[in-house]
């Protein structure tokens, strides 16, 4: 069986870097402009640059998007951003407008250029189209089903490659493309800057009655409309390799590096297990599904792949976030005195027992022996975020360990 490209979001350059030591083929990033993800906190041309060489060190590809839907105003601006891309090298581009891609085009040839799902890729015929004009990889549109996948893969060309997202959020709206936002707060979604109406709380007003709010209660946190629950197709890794899909995409460049960890790792594993043997993949189902619960997530779904769903397994639901882990920080150097340094993210304390999350998929339960400012200051517990300590935990650990701490249900 071929083996298909894992390619794992990153929103800056730490994340980067967690995200290809915890299993990524491939990693996809935003510059500072022109991606849909403008409230990321994104690379800038420096931390592109070193993100680019460390991934390219452990033979993992950097991505970069601009797939913004653009306006006059920005053709200019996005020729000199290729430029410079020119001269970094990523690996491929990311984009949805033709203007935008005749560019790339234009300005740097040598890098591959790869399709965005904002295009909304339907149909092998506009698979088709792109590649005739030179893109080397179609990103499909969600609305898709693995059947539709196969049939297109069939009447590509074989050199043309498909990215299907097979994890993380689903958007209300075709593909990506929405208005809601643009409405409502003047802020385009098709230029990154989506405020996610979809995501809020609604309320009736009735007409006669300004200001009398009348929730329609779904649950005790009352009602979100659009909101959809997150795509997860871990278990469904046998109907991916089906399809003959050769990049399963994870959605997520505003997360933090525990859930692209979480994720990254789950999914490393299953795609690696399944080429082993089925049977193993089989015999690990309930450690995936054990895995992929504790990252922040919505209610998951399987999607559009086996068809629209129907009432009994609709996409758009009553959901909210579950969190059943809190991220404390990433393991970094060892000193004389045998403690980490850590750069922490979330409270933590003396003698509470958290994790150590290892690349490898193992998890080792430790208990905080002692938390050391970087003044060599004993503290009984760290409250400041970003905050620079030294831990023992009284356990060996390795830089790019994850320090989690489990939420209470």
């Amino acid at each position: 069986m071929r083996k298909p490209e894992l390619l794992v979001p990153a929103s800056n350059l730490e994340v980067l870097k967690i995200a290809v030591i915890y299993g990524a083929d491939a990693v996809y990033i935003g510059g500072e402009a022109f991606g849909l993800r403008a409230n990321a906190k994104n690379f800038s041309m420096e931390d592109m640059r070193e993100g680019i060489r460390f991934a390219h060190e452990h033979q993992v590809k950097v991505y970069v998007t601009a797939n913004i839907l653009a306006h006059n105003g920005d053709l200019d601006r996005v020729r000199e951003y290729f430029e410079a891309l020119k001269e970094i090298r990523p690996d491929a581009l990311i984009i949805s407008d033709p203007g935008v891609f005749q560019i790339a085009k234009e300005v740097c040839p040598e890098i591959e250029r790869h399709i965005s799902t904002q295009a909304n890729n339907t149909n092998y015929g506009t698979f088709r189209f792109w590649y005739q004009q030179g893109a080397k990889r179609v990103v499909a549109a969600r609305e898709l089903s693995l059947s539709e996948i196969r049939e297109m893969k069939r009447e590509i060309p074989k050199d043309l490659e498909i990215e299907v997202f097979v994890h993380g959020a689903m958007c209300m709206s075709y593909s990506g493309r929405c208005l809601l936002s643009n409405y409502l707060t003047g802020r385009d979604a098709n230029q990154g800057a989506c405020t996610h109406p979809c995501r809020w709380k609604y309320s009736i007003v009735e007409e006669t009655r300004p200001g009398e709010y009348m929730p329609v209660y779904e649950n005790e946190r009352g009602t979100y409309i659009f909101n959809s629950k997150d795509l997860c197709m871990v278990e469904h890794i046998p109907d991916l390799f089906d399809a003959k899909i050769d990049s399963y995409k994870i959605e997520g460049r505003m997360k933090n590096a525990l859930y692209v960890a979480t994720v990254a790792r789950t999914y490393r594993k299953a795609i690696d297990d399944y080429l082993r043997d089925p049977a193993i993949y089989e015999k690990h189902m309930p450690w995936y599904q054990e895995q992929i619960s504790h990252c922040t997530y919505r209610q998951f779904t399987t999607g559009f792949f086996y068809g629209k769903p129907g009432q009994e397994s609709q996409i758009y639901d009553n959901n909210t976030y579950i969190q059943s882990y809190t991220y404390l920080g990433i393991v970094g150097q060892r000193d004389e005195r045998g403690y980490y340094s850590i750069e922490q993210r979330n409270k933590f304390s003396v003698g509470e027992e958290i994790e150590i999350m290892k690349p490898d998929g193992s998890n080792v339960t430790a208990t905080v022996n002692a938390i050391y400012n970087d003044d060599k200051e004993a503290m009984n517990s760290a409250p400041h975020p970003k905050q620079q300590l030294w831990i023992d935990l009284g356990h060996e650990m390795d830089s790019f360990d994850i320090l989690r701490r489990k939420n209470m249900s």
